[in-house]
């Protein structure tokens, strides 16, 4: 029984001290800029960490292009219990010279007593059969290979590093593509928490205003229709902030999953929205039509036709020869008793070249490098359509930047004539000579002014982070 509960103490011990040990919950906070959270993004989100990892595949694919051309060395081995001996039939072609010469040297018959005929007597039908082979076998050996000229390798080789570069612009595009959506979600964080400042403060001035409103109706200066009216406006305001509130809870997890970063992981944004410059003068700058150059997937159609003109290349080589040497050294034991297998062996060696000569292949090599003539073609065509593409987004994003700007300065002096025009409102109602009607009204247009306002807003930071993408800004 001693024994037991000393087991069960101990137990319980190492069970509290495993609890003990394990690791607190990760409970670190974030505060970050818009290039925080890119960079954190560049190491931890799917795409680009998948990209990344291409990257390093290419690579591995490049030495394997190199490794073609080292020697390769291939063993083999081989064990033959043969229950049964193949064996190989022959001819009788040593009867008919045999009885020629007995017959020439007069030799007698001692059965017939007479000269042994030149014509050896008839077959039984039975075939003469021969093994050559032993029981026991086996053979160990080792070859090797070496390309000595081979068009398709050189080719290989000259190909290889575009291929990698091919993977490399791959991850920058991946890298662009996550910096404009985190971007534009670090953005909309921003805008959507402007927002619900703009909503606070309406409902707590409309808040008054209900407090006013309900204390005059009970001095009876004002009728409850007027408080119903007010109020209602007010239940809606109310509603519209809590909705937004939730929304930015979302925002912030849209944020996040855009990142690589878990949802439940706490984030909190550095950057003002004073802190974003929207400058006229970009919007107003000059189209540049070489623009393409600098734009990433301008240059992935580019490495593409080079590697499309380096297919070319290896289908035109098809027409060379291709030249390899070779060696091999092998050992052989043979025996009819397994226990004197390895007492004695037969070793075997050669070198040698082989040369590979395409003669005639049906066509098929031609019409392959027909076809690779027209990849190269398409590629090219790619690129050309590319080109006006590219063009045509600069213009699309300046445009949009510019309109954005002189929707948001509009915006911001709307905003500012409907605060204006709710205060005169206000007044003009307390003095007796304006309506709750007038009063309502306004305050209606004020939100709207405010709703219209933060629209203006995030759509002028998207076309700004659009035309930077389509200027070839984002790195």
């Amino acid at each position: 029984m001693k024994h037991i509960v000393l087991i069960l103490s101990l137990i319980c011990a190492v069970a509290l001290n495993g609890f003990a040990q394990q690791a607190p919950p990760d409970s670190q906070k974030y505060n970050f800029t818009v290039a925080d959270c890119v960079n954190y993004a560049y190491e931890h989100q799917h795409d680009v960490k998948n990209a990344n990892l291409d990257v390093e595949s290419a690579g591995y694919h490049v030495k394997e292009t190199i490794g073609q051309g080292l020697p390769q060395i291939s063993g083999a081995a081989s064990f033959q219990d043969y229950l049964k001996t193949p064996s190989i039939i022959f001819p009788d072609f040593i009867s008919g010279p045999v009885y020629g010469i007995l017959n020439k040297q007069h030799v007698v018959d001692s059965a017939t007593n007479k000269v042994i005929s030149g014509t050896p007597p008839a077959s039984n039908g039975k075939a003469n059969t021969v093994s050559f082979q032993q029981n026991y076998n086996t053979n160990i050996g080792f070859t090797i290979n070496q390309i000595l000229f081979d068009p398709n390798y050189i080719v290989g080789l000259q190909a290889s590093k575009t291929y990698k570069e091919l993977y490399t612009r791959s991850y920058t595009r991946s890298k662009i593509e996550v910096n404009v959506n985190i971007t534009k979600a670090y953005y909309q964080v921003l805008v959507s928490a402007e927002q619900l400042k703009l909503l606070e403060a309406n409902v707590n001035e409309l808040k008054q205003q209900v407090d006013e409103t309900t204390a005059r109706n009970k001095q009876g200066f004002v009728e409850k229709i007027d408080v119903d009216r007010i109020t209602v406006q007010y239940n809606s305001l109310v509603t519209n902030w809590e909705n937004t509130k939730r929304l930015i809870v979302l925002n912030y997890e849209l944020l996040k999953f855009q990142m690589g970063m878990p949802v439940n992981k706490e984030l909190t944004l550095k950057d003002k929205l004073e802190d974003i410059k929207l400058e006229a003068s970009i919007a107003d700058a000059v189209n540049d039509t070489s623009i393409y150059h600098n734009r990433i997937e301008y240059n992935l159609l580019e490495t593409q036709k080079k590697l499309n003109e380096y297919d070319l290349k290896s289908k035109r080589g098809q027409f060379l020869p291709k030249l390899t040497a070779v060696a091999n050294y092998s050992i052989a034991n043979q025996n009819n008793s397994f226990g004197q297998l390895f007492s004695s062996n037969y070793p075997s060696s050669y070198v040698g070249l082989n040369l590979s000569i395409p003669l005639f292949t049906g066509w098929q090599h031609l019409n392959q490098v027909k076809q690779s003539k027209i990849t190269v073609l398409k590629s090219q065509n790619d690129l050309d359509d590319m080109k006006n593409t590219v063009n045509l987004q600069v213009d699309q994003a300046r445009i949009s930047y510019i309109n954005g700007l002189q929707t948001l300065n509009d915006q911001k002096k709307n905003m500012a004539l409907a605060a204006e025009v709710l205060r005169v409102a206000k007044i003009k109602y307390e003095q007796g000579v304006g309506s709750s009607i007038e009063v309502t009204q306004a305050q209606t247009d004020l939100q709207q002014a405010d709703n219209t306002y933060i629209q203006g807003l995030y759509d002028a930071l998207v076309s700004k982070v659009d035309l930077d993408k389509a200027y070839g800004r984002i790195k």
